[in-house]
Formats: structure tokens, sequence, C-alpha cells
């Protein structure tokens, strides 16, 4: 049975800091290539960042550039994202996705809420 599940999203002032983590289960970690997606009501879902199966290179939407950190640990079987310096425009809730890296074949977790705000 396939889980993606995200933790760590809470509510911080502007200029805090909060590191997400999605653990996951069920298939081969290291074949899929690991994606941090954000939604805001009204608006479509937008890719955050990106890593490669093997830790490499990483991919960043541009407001997150400088300040957000993706990393991925095959042993665990875990993706982060350390986000620093947020601000409200961050508000939104963050999916986990998992995408193989020849298929295409994606996984999904259920999301976790950041707000960011005074």
């Amino acid at each position: 049975q396939v889980q993606v599940v995200e933790s760590g999203g809470d509510l911080v002032h502007p200029g805090g800091s909060l590191r997400l983590s999605c653990v996951t289960s069920g298939f081969t970690f290291n074949m899929y290539n690991m994606n941090w997606y954000r939604h805001v009501p009204g608006k479509e879902r937008e890719l955050v960042a990106g890593i490669s199966r093997n830790g490499g290179r990483p991919t960043y939407v541009d407001s997150a550039k400088g300040r957000f950190t993706i990393s991925r640990d095959n042993g665990q079987n875990t993706v982060y994202l350390q986000m620093n310096n947020l601000n409200p425009d961050d508000t939104g809730v963050y999916y986990c996705n998992a995408k193989h890296y020849l298929s295409g074949r994606e996984y999904w977790g259920q999301g976790t809420q950041v707000t960011v705000s005074s």
C-alpha cells in the first residue's frame, strides 16, 4: 500500500522558518523524482521545488530561490522542504508528489497547511 504523508505545516510569523517532511512507503523511492507543490484557493497548484531521484538537480520556483531548500534521504524514503524567511505569499497547502522518472506514474500526499501571518 502506497503512503505519502506530509507533516511540518504550521502558523508562523513573516520571517520565520518551517521544515516540511514527506515520509513515503509502498514504492521504490529512489525511482521517483520528488516534488513539493503549493495550492492556494482560487489558484492553480504550483510546483514550488523538485529534486531528482538521486538527489541532484534541485529546481525551484523563482519566488522560492534563495529561501527554500529541497532535500531527500533515500535511506529513509523521505523528502524535505526547508523554508526560510517566509512571507504571507508562501501561505497555502503544500503537497508532496512522487513521479516515476520513466513512466511518469505519480503519487500524492494529503497536504499540510502552511500559514504565514502576523
